[in-house]
């Protein structure tokens, strides 16, 4: 279930404004907006026509804050079921076709 608290704002680019929403889940926390406000502000020359990983995907704040700066593609990786429906139907309502979703445990994907 979603609760009204489960969401975070992305900040920058396309999809700048636009929320996504994530299962409640004690175990996740999403990077919040200043960390990734930080995090992208160092590597934006990097960001354009990249290719994002985001392992252990939980919300996809990440990822999809990387498609959202003009990233070429972003691969989420999310062991939960629900988690990664979510974030696939996040993608889907951002019509963010260049992002793809993998239902796997990050560490058995990478092998």
């Amino acid at each position: 279930m979603i609760n009204k608290k489960n969401f975070v704002r992305i900040i920058s680019g396309k999809y700048k404004s636009r929320k996504i929403t994530f299962p409640d889940r004690a175990e996740m926390r999403p990077t919040g907006n200043r960390i990734r406000e930080s995090l992208f502000n160092w590597i934006q020359a990097d960001v354009v026509n990249s290719r994002c990983l985001d392992l252990f995907s939980g919300s996809g704040a990440l990822g999809i804050e990387a498609l959202s700066r003009g990233a070429e593609t972003a691969t989420f990786i999310e062991s939960d079921f629900e988690t990664a429906n979510c974030l696939a139907k996040n993608l889907r309502t951002l019509k963010a076709e260049n992002g793809i979703v993998i239902n796997s445990n990050a560490k058995t994907w990478l092998e």
